[in-house]
């Protein structure tokens, strides 16, 4: 029987930088490698790409992998879930300390490239190597790896099933049991059964929302809570602003398609916004409407803001980065004041993104609304439903998958003890099959 290793190098005390390795014998798998957006108040417009890894460790931004040194063996492969930057923001910093191929999704790996290309410290030369949903893909010979499709608050996501000698181990990080997304397919639900049947040793998922009762909503849900507020903001001719999270393209085609019901000329700015929307256009993921506007330098942006002021609010729907109001994003310029559009009684803005559960966004979230409020806004608030499985999600998959071990990631201690609490109900043991982990340890499955 061949043991099997896991590595908790990054997200399991934190929402953020996800980074686990597992090993079989001496054949080693690194599952994602992301960024703790709040730790240095990165955000959506902010650049690290001059920081030095060292620097980003230090301040719990990214993984500390100085751990693998201690691990036995050859990373063979680096693979990705999905294109937020808490799984792969870390990249560009770490992938070139290891000489192994980076395996994502077709539009992860232009996000991806995305970011090797801005890197100003270090070269990441590592084989991109894109993988579709429902491929396997043999990374050594005692090792497999599938892409199975997963739903989300973005595109183009998956579960990574690793075949090994002692079973299926399934990485499953991030997902929602969305069965009507607007966009893309439903989860594979089917194959999640089929290898539930096979037998799946262990079961590392994330526990971010399995605190939250219920089932979450699908994005289909949010479509319509958009289309009924915008549509009713069309009653007074008011500035209406949207912002949400500019990987979340699904709601960016929702509200494009909405601005075009309400007969005004859509407008994305941010520059995470021409980053994400534009590499989904160029892969065929969303069609632009002919009247679009996208601007993504700050330049650019002050005068298209000056200019949608002068020929009048009403004609206009920009669609802005800055929802958790990080300083410099869109939205917060203009609640300062320092763009050419100015905020007057009536404005409406509408949050379609809740607030990261972190205390320096939820702070920086109020200030930005107070901000607003002050300079007569109305506040539409919590238009918007989650990417991340609730508890019955949570369920559903456990006892789908069955799997003789489980392991909550991503996520705070909070949120691992209600997986565990969860789990416990359908008959996992705590600490005999299910496991609880933290940053820098190492969990041996023999």
């Amino acid at each position: 029987m061949n043991d099997i290793g896991i590595v908790a190098v990054g997200g399991y005390n934190e929402m953020g930088r996800n980074m686990t390795a597992v090993h079989v014998d001496k054949d080693i798998i690194i599952f994602d490698m992301g960024l703790r957006l709040d730790q240095v108040q990165i955000h959506e417009d902010v650049e690290i790409e001059r920081m030095h890894s060292l620097d980003l460790i230090k301040m719990g931004a990214i993984p500390d992998d100085t751990v693998m040194k201690d691990v036995e063996g050859t990373v063979r492969a680096i693979v990705c879930t999905h294109g937020h930057l808490d799984h792969i923001g870390a990249i560009s910093k770490l992938a070139h300390r290891y000489r192994a191929p980076i395996i994502a999704t077709p539009y992860t790996i232009g996000l991806i490239k995305q970011l090797i290309k801005a890197e100003r410290k270090f070269t990441a030369e590592n084989e991109l190597i894109e993988m579709n949903a429902g491929e396997i893909r043999e990374i050594s010979p005692n090792l497999s790896i599938e892409f199975i499709r997963v739903q989300h608050s973005t595109i183009d996501c998956v579960f990574i099933a690793a075949h090994t000698p002692r079973g299926t181990l399934l990485y499953a990080n991030d997902f929602k049991m969305d069965r009507t997304p607007t966009l893309g397919e439903p989860p594979d639900i089917q194959r999640l059964k089929q290898i539930g049947k096979e037998g799946v040793f262990l079961m590392i998922v994330e526990s971010t929302n399995s605190a939250i009762s219920g089932k979450t909503p699908s994005e289909r849900i949010a479509k319509d809570l958009l289309n009924d507020v915008l549509i009713g903001t069309e009653e007074t001719e008011s500035g209406v602003i949207v912002t949400t999270f500019s990987s979340h393209i699904a709601r960016i085609a929702a509200t494009l398609e909405i601005a075009k019901k309400m007969g005004r000329t859509p407008v994305l700015m941010g520059r995470s916004m021409d980053k994400y929307v534009k590499l989904a256009q160029k892969m065929g993921y969303i069609q632009f409407p002919e009247n679009l506007k996208v601007y993504g330098v700050r330049k650019t942006i002050d005068k298209a803001l000056a200019r949608i002021t002068s020929e009048g609010k009403e004609k206009y729907l920009p669609i802005v980065t800055g929802h958790q109001g990080e300083p410099g994003a869109v939205l917060e310029r203009i609640s300062m004041d320092n763009t050419g559009y100015k905020i007057e009684t009536g404005d409406k803005v509408i949050f379609s993104a809740n607030t990261i559960p972190t205390p320096s966004t939820r702070a920086n979230r109020y200030a930005l609304e107070t901000k607003l409020r002050m300079r007569g806004a109305r506040i539409y608030d919590g238009v918007h439903v989650s990417g991340h499985a609730c508890k019955e999600d949570h369920w559903e998959l456990l006892r789908m998958i069955s799997p003789e071990h489980v392991i909550p990631a991503h996520g705070n201690l909070v949120m691992h003890s209600s997986y565990i609490e969860m789990a416990e109900d359908t008959g996992y043991v705590l600490g005999d099959t299910v496991h609880l982990l933290r940053n820098g340890e190492e969990l041996i499955l023999g």
